[in-house]
């Protein structure tokens, strides 16, 4: 993968943004030097499935870390990685410096799939659903429970455009776009549909794009 900082150089930074956002003298250096090199491999992973300008160059996957959308993607992935790493400081602080910076509310412990795509994702909260890959998020999203703690179920290729909503215990076929603004409740979506207005009025109808194609590899 192209990298705009080496792996030494973006552990320091990342060590810089931390201990500036968040100075507690917990110091997070060794946690980071442990988990880096692996997110970094699941940040290569991703991105080398995404065929969209600054993604990839020559075939190979691009990541710059003056790219916010990659930078969110990559601070998932750190967070994430630190919480599997049992680095529980880490995950916390990256977690909270993408809240910071890029507007997400992912937390670590939420698995998001192997292959997904943040579009500048301010304001968008994704919560513990069981998602799947080829997942496309736009700005404004929220994926979630209702009181009672039901996630949705998320197939392959689903999109979320600004402003749509899924909440509490649906399945999500393959191939779903959600509408701008769209919102859904308790309601399941069949495989290659277009989903838009609001509950309990949303609409369902046929999707004629394969998501999948338009910005994956």
């Amino acid at each position: 993968m192209q990298l705009s900082l080496a792996p030494e150089h973006l552990a320091h930074y990342v060590c810089k943004q931390l201990d500036h956002f968040f100075p507690d003298g917990r110091s997070v250096e060794t946690a980071v030097s442990q988990s880096l090199p692996e997110a970094l491999k699941r940040l290569e992973f991703c991105f080398s499935h995404i065929r969209l300008k600054y993604y990839v160059e020559n075939d190979e996957a691009v990541f710059n870390h003056l790219h916010g959308d990659h930078y969110a993607t990559f601070l998932y992935f750190l967070a994430n990685q630190a919480y599997r790493d049992s680095q529980a400081t880490l995950a916390e602080k990256a977690f909270l410096l993408n809240k910071a910076l890029h507007g997400i509310d992912a937390f670590y412990g939420v698995e998001l799939p192997r292959i997904f795509l943040l579009v500048h994702p301010l304001g968008t909260v994704l919560g513990s659903a069981s998602y799947s890959d080829y997942l496309t998020v736009y700005q404004g999203v929220t994926i979630g429970s209702t009181y009672r703690g039901d996630y949705p179920t998320i197939g392959e290729g689903a999109v979320f455009c600004a402003g749509a909503k899924l909440i509490g215990n649906c399945r999500v076929g393959a191939n779903v776009t959600f509408a701008a603004e769209a919102f859904v409740q308790g309601i399941d979506t069949p495989d290659n549909s277009l989903v838009v207005g609001k509950f309990p009025d949303c609409r369902i109808s046929p999707n004629k794009l394969d998501n999948r194609r338009v910005k994956f590899g």
